[in-house]
């Protein structure tokens, strides 16, 4: 068998060796812009026991004759107790044309890479081109992602960190200073958050964390977690205060507590939303329109996405060896 017919697997560092930022957040801005047809939502399938709840995820997409992906989720609670984690994933890559697997992919790393990614693309559109100064609230691996994403899309030079325990947080700001940013764990989140050019939030908060009423004009809200009706980052204020957009409608209307939240309880209403990923990189929907107005980008997550990333990260590679990224 030829080597290069070996179904090849990439652990977490040669995913992130192999997608580099700038390339990735093209390579997302290109899927979106193209479009194509609708991806299945995400399913969820309980395969747990009584004693020991467990669910798996399945994400698929597919760009006809070229290339098609699933990634595979498992939720597993109760790890924990066995020292484990409990969120586990594999992406598949198959050939579009033959359907012969061409690759597996460590999933966590590459999930990780194409949701900061996508947060950095919208910023591209959202956030004043001038913006310095990221706020990044949640301490968790997203979280420690998303500060190298948006200086990618925009001239970070400083980082702000918050977390709800100080102790990780300052943890967080001291992995993140070593990486080569100015950053510094903050207490005072309202102070933060009008000191901010970009929020970014990755959290899984069920209750609003920014608050409408700390924004000042020009912000741009990067809300990352939150990914169920129940979970939300941010309060109603914030929604209404801010052009919306998000990086899916389907995915944002079915998913994303920030927006359903607000729907539910009366104080806005989808047709607000400004525009998605799509819409933003085909030139269809504007992005920002005025230095003082506050945007704000809501994203879930899309099949589409994983696709994009691991077609990327396959093609960068040749018999083993990274191909020089630009």
């Amino acid at each position: 068998m030829k080597e290069d017919a070996l179904l090849r697997h990439y652990t977490a560092a040669e995913v992130e060796a192999g997608l580099d930022y700038i390339r990735l957040i093209d390579a997302l801005a290109e899927s979106f812009r193209r479009g194509g047809e609708a991806m299945p939502v995400r399913q969820s399938y309980d395969v747990g026991t009584s004693d020991k709840p467990g669910h798996l995820l399945t994400m698929p997409a597919w760009e006809r004759g070229k290339a098609l992906g699933v990634k595979l989720v498992t939720v597993f609670p109760a790890n924990a107790s066995r020292g484990l984690g409990a969120v586990s994933s594999l992406y598949t890559l198959f050939d579009g044309t033959t359907g012969q697997p061409r690759a597996m992919i460590d999933g966590e790393a590459l999930t990780n890479r194409r949701t900061v990614a996508a947060s950095a693309l919208a910023s591209r559109y959202l956030s004043r081109p001038n913006s310095k100064t990221l706020l990044v609230i949640g301490t968790g691996r997203i979280a420690a992602c998303l500060p190298a994403a948006h200086r990618a899309a925009r001239p970070i030079e400083r980082v702000l960190a918050w977390g709800r325990n100080p102790q990780r947080a300052q943890a967080f700001a001291d992995t993140l200073s070593r990486q080569g940013f100015a950053t510094e764990a903050v207490t005072d989140l309202p102070a933060a958050t009008a000191a901010a050019d970009i929020v970014s939030c990755a959290t899984t908060s069920v209750e609003p964390i920014v608050l409408g009423r700390h924004l000042k004009p020009g912000t741009h809200l990067d809300l990352v977690g939150a990914f169920t009706p129940k979970m939300r980052e941010s309060d109603d204020e914030a929604v209404c205060r801010s052009r919306v957009f998000v990086d899916t409608y389907g995915g944002a209307l079915a998913e994303a507590g920030d927006l359903l939240q607000p729907i539910a309880a009366g104080r806005w209403d989808a047709a607000r939303i400004c525009g998605d990923l799509h819409e933003l990189t085909s030139g269809a929907r504007p992005g920002r329109l005025e230095e003082s107005e506050i945007t704000l980008f809501k994203s879930v997550g899309a099949a589409s996405e994983d696709l994009a990333a691991a077609s990327l990260l396959v093609g960068g590679w040749v018999s083993g060896t990274r191909q020089t990224a630009s």
